[in-house]
């Protein structure tokens, strides 16, 4: 998964090609989530590549737990959200059909 996938090329006002904005829904809460709890300090670049094979997506689980803003570092001792990488994909392609 790309977070650029469902991104539409766009022409800027020099006529210069480039890709729309892309719009990261807050993951909503699945049945098919993973819940983990930290036992010393984890990177969200790292958490990513075990569940999703793909470091790419540490956003995916900043966004769900409102982590990653300035540090991909989660505190020990904490309660994660790991939401599907399949739900994900379908409400981006969503929020970024409706706009």
């Amino acid at each position: 998964m790309n977070r650029y996938e469902t991104a539409s090329a766009i022409k800027d006002s020099n006529e210069k090609r480039k890709l729309s904005t892309i719009i990261t829904p807050t993951p909503e809460a699945n049945t098919s989530d993973v819940y983990i709890q930290t036992r010393s300090i984890e990177r969200l670049d790292l958490l990513a590549y075990k569940f999703y094979n793909d470091q790419t997506l540490w956003y995916i689980i900043a966004a769900a737990n409102g982590l990653g803003k300035g540090s991909l570092y989660v505190p020990a001792n904490s309660r994660l959200r790991i939401p599907s990488k399949d739900t994900i994909q379908q409400q981006t392609e969503q929020t970024n059909k409706t706009r």
